[in-house]
């Protein structure tokens, strides 16, 4: 690859390398597979970079990491049952400077990891792209390979199924 090529690479993904660590570690729901698929994502898509014609760098970037995230499951664990949610929930009757407050946050983010890392993966990655990526319905339906309107039921059926085990207290979901 050509000095001018690669610089162009890191210049498209470099910025969004979080993005892809993010999305990695909630697919996989562990840290050190997290890296091993954001470096194989990365491999892959400096191998392909030459067919990038421009565009949401972003959204290209994280469909390598999807893709490469399911095949990791599919060849290191043979399913691709589960997929992680890390969001913190908001206490408003705490004061923030309270030093409880920072373990009731722990307790919720807790929570929430728990409920999420059970719901099925189609609704976990719709999550962790909407949710925590901040990507639009549209995008996600590029990078999951799906149409808006899938997108949109998806994400009201994992945001129930969440309201359901948070709401009742409970680790699992109906």
């Amino acid at each position: 690859m050509e000095p001018s090529q690669l610089a162009r690479f890191e210049a498209a993904t470099l910025p969004h390398l979080d993005a892809a660590y993010t999305l990695a570690r909630h697919l996989t729901l562990n840290q050190h597979d997290a890296d091993d698929v954001v470096q194989e994502a990365f491999l892959r898509a400096l191998k392909y970079f030459g067919g990038y014609r421009g565009g949401d760098a972003r959204a290209w970037l994280l469909a390598i990491v999807r893709n490469t995230s399911r095949s990791w499951l599919r060849r290191e664990r043979g399913d691709a049952g589960v997929v992680e949610f890390d969001e913190a929930l908001h206490s408003e009757a705490i004061d923030d400077q309270h030093p409880e407050a920072e373990v009731l946050r722990a307790v919720d983010r807790e929570r929430v990891r728990e409920a999420v890392d059970q719901l099925p993966l189609e609704f976990r990655e719709v999550i962790v792209l909407r949710e925590l990526q901040g990507l639009s319905y549209k995008e996600i339906g590029e990078i999951s390979g799906i149409p808006v309107g899938t997108v949109m039921s998806r994400l009201s059926r994992a945001r129930r199924r969440l309201e359901g085990a948070l709401g009742a207290g409970k680790g699992g979901l109906p």
